[in-house]
């Protein structure tokens, strides 16, 4: 296909490692297993190539800082894969709220809904290509990861994140953009798996909520039932003046406080705009539209949500030193993750 569209055929290599050392290569997309977005674009920052990397961007908040920390030191343009940042009818629904179309931003919702199916207790042969030492990397060793392959892995924490990590940061980026909000004071959550008695660990149901200290937001997940009749926003933005909530595509709509449509835009949804987003910055030093350092405040709150849900607690965060507060114990252990040997993620 490459060839077809270029004329040129692209140089190929099972191992990615391989491509780092390419001098020729100016930049690197990765779409990968969550436990391999932060190393792998660590590594490519280190070794001089920008990068576009899919959400969540990380495993856990640590893997985040660090991967701000490679692209600072590196001067590497690092964009994060919430595509909706570089969709016109977005940007500005969102700029239209900055300009006060609603007035005050008090509290902010999105909705998540699905129909996944058990991923039963094993089984998946994975195909004869697939390098599973490879393939897990960075991560621990385990024996069982071919039950997995190639998208259940996102329910075990070994190396998923669950549907927060999944699909929350295309939610909860808008939440967060939309209010304008940086990061919350105090996060809770609770749900579970209820659908399925199976070998996934992250909940199929679930409520996140935020106190980002002048406003406030939840996300309301739901993987194993489409709930249909609820007719659920994508994401909703309320203030003292109406409320407008922003569509699954690339799409926004105005009501005011009677709930009575007021207008309603709709673009054009593609991921071409944010590549090149990502291109022009390069080229030219243009801003990106979902910086890494932006990208991953938004990650964060879909990492502080997991870990209220693991702890089942209360979790305090301080926005001045961007950790965990109080003497939770427990969610600050999950802060990070240990690595296989050899595979810690390094700036270097």
């Amino acid at each position: 296909m490459v060839q077809d569209k270029s004329g040129k055929a692209p140089k190929t290599a099972t191992d990615f490692r391989k491509i780092l050392e390419d001098k020729n290569v100016d930049a690197m997309s990765f779409a990968l297993p969550n436990h391999w977005h932060a190393p792998a674009t660590i590594l490519a920052c280190n070794a001089g190539k920008h990068v576009y990397v899919e959400k969540p961007g990380s495993h856990n908040p640590r893997e985040a800082e660090l991967m701000v920390e490679a692209a600072r030191k590196h001067d590497r343009r690092v964009q994060m894969g919430n595509q909706r940042r570089s969709y016109a009818m977005v940007r500005e629904a969102i700029q239209r709220l900055e300009e006060g179309v609603i007035g005050k931003r008090t509290f902010a919702r999105s909705f998540y809904n699905n129909k996944r199916t058990a991923i039963g207790q094993g089984g998946q042969k994975p195909a004869a290509q697939v390098d599973l030492d490879l393939w897990q990397g960075p991560a621990p060793l385990r024996d069982d990861v071919s039950k997995y392959l190639h998208y259940d892995w996102h329910w075990l924490w070994h190396w998923g994140g669950g549907e927060l990590a999944n699909n929350g940061p295309h939610g909860l980026d808008l939440v967060r953009w939309g209010l304008g909000a940086d990061y919350p004071v105090k996060v809770t959550c609770t749900g579970g798996r209820y659908h399925f008695d199976d070998t996934q660990e992250t909940p199929d149901t679930i409520i996140a909520g935020y106190d980002f200290g002048n406003s406030g937001a939840l996300w309301d997940g739901s993987s194993c039932h489409p709930r249909p009749q609820d007719k659920s926003p994508f994401v909703a933005i309320y203030g003292e003046g109406g409320s407008l909530v922003i569509g699954s595509q690339d799409d926004y709509t105005l009501y005011d406080l009677k709930g009575v449509e007021v207008e309603t835009k709709k673009g054009t949804t593609s991921d071409v705009a944010h590549f090149q987003n990502f291109v022009d910055a390069i080229r030219s030093g243009s801003s990106l539209n979902s910086e890494i350092e932006e990208g991953q405040k938004s990650t964060l709150l879909c990492h502080l949500g997991n870990i209220a849900w693991r702890t089942q607690s209360t979790v305090l965060f301080d926005a001045a030193t961007k950790k965990i507060s109080g003497d939770n114990e427990a969610a600050r252990a999950l802060w990070s993750r240990s690595y296989r040997e050899g595979w810690e993620p390094k700036v270097s």
